[in-house]
């Protein structure tokens, strides 16, 4: 199989397994990436996702760019120009939605905390979908590359990557990574804020599992809205964002046990279990006489609540 993907205690595995094709994502990769994406935003159970690569040469190493062995040049060329106008329905620039309507098949943005253990070369494909679809990355210190694999082909690229790096990178490194194509290894990458930690390649997997097990502790609903929050607003005005915010965070409160949770076993100085439960809606409240609405308007007015 070329992906192998498995769920454990609230944490799923992507592996991407086919090492003696750079784990390269060809059209069975990436559909069976797509479907691992599906499935674990829609396993309640599954809080956080570990993205890696078979072996310790590549963690991905681009798109199959090798077309069809019946698909002649002259219909390759057609195809392509025809993919401009006219892309299939369902898709993203002809390529599929699956889990995220925005961002393709196999590039989502899946509002569950995704880590990426970069065991080897992520280069072309391989670092678009880091960009896209990755939240914490740890890179191993021996084996991990990168290269953008665009320039050099005489491409801006059809994937979201140039747009995510200079969004989530300074000015300066992210037009030295496009302008010059040249590849860089993990002290580079870490300098630069494209991954979060380097660690010994013994222990890459046990450092991510660290993570992700520290991630399924946490409260699931809070989790996965401030990854929503910051993909799909944080970039808008700060007093506009903060409305969302704001919102967002009522809603938790509201309508999930677990803000009640947080600030019992806080209180109590006892370890919270967050459990993700939706309250029930219930009964309005009943009209207050004056005196009720007094007192709590005072105790509105004065924060303490």
């Amino acid at each position: 199989m070329p992906l192998d993907y498995a769920k454990r205690d609230g944490v799923a595995y992507i592996t991407l397994n086919n090492p003696s094709k750079a784990n390269i994502l060809d059209k069975k990769m990436s559909d069976d990436i797509s479907a691992a994406w599906i499935d674990l935003w829609e396993d309640r159970h599954i809080r956080c996702a570990i993205l890696t690569g078979t072996g310790d040469k590549h963690f991905c190493g681009g798109h199959n760019l090798a077309p069809r062995h019946d698909v002649t040049e002259e219909e390759r060329e057609f195809l392509r120009t025809q993919k401009i106008f006219w892309p299939l329905a369902g898709t993203v620039h002809g390529q599929k939605t699956g889990v995220d309507g925005r961002m393709g098949d196999h590039y989502p943005r899946v509002f569950k905390p995704i880590i990426a253990a970069v065991n080897g070369w992520a280069a072309g494909a391989g670092m678009y979908i880091l960009l896209a679809s990755t939240d914490i990355r740890i890179a191993s210190a021996e084996n991990a590359k990168f290269k953008f694999g665009l320039t050099t082909q005489g491409w801006v690229g059809n994937g979201p990557g140039a747009a995510l790096l200079t969004k989530q990178l300074r000015y300066a490194d992210a037009m030295k990574i496009l302008l010059t194509d040249l590849p860089f290894d993990a002290a580079e990458a870490l300098r630069v804020g494209l991954v979060n930690e380097v660690v010994p390649h013994a222990d890459l997997m046990a450092r991510a599992e660290t993570l992700a097990r520290h991630i399924v502790d946490l409260p699931p609903l809070a989790t996965r809205m401030m990854k929503e929050f910051v993909v799909r607003f944080g970039d808008l005005p700060t007093d506009q964002a903060w409305h969302v915010q704001n919102l967002m965070n009522h809603l938790l409160i509201q309508t999930t046990t677990d803000g009640e949770e947080g600030r019992r076993a806080f209180n109590a100085k006892e370890k919270p279990k967050f459990t993700g439960t939706l309250r029930r809606r219930g009964k309005g409240w009943e009209e207050q006489s004056e005196e009720q609405t007094k007192r709590l308007d005072e105790i509105y007015r004065s924060g303490e609540f």
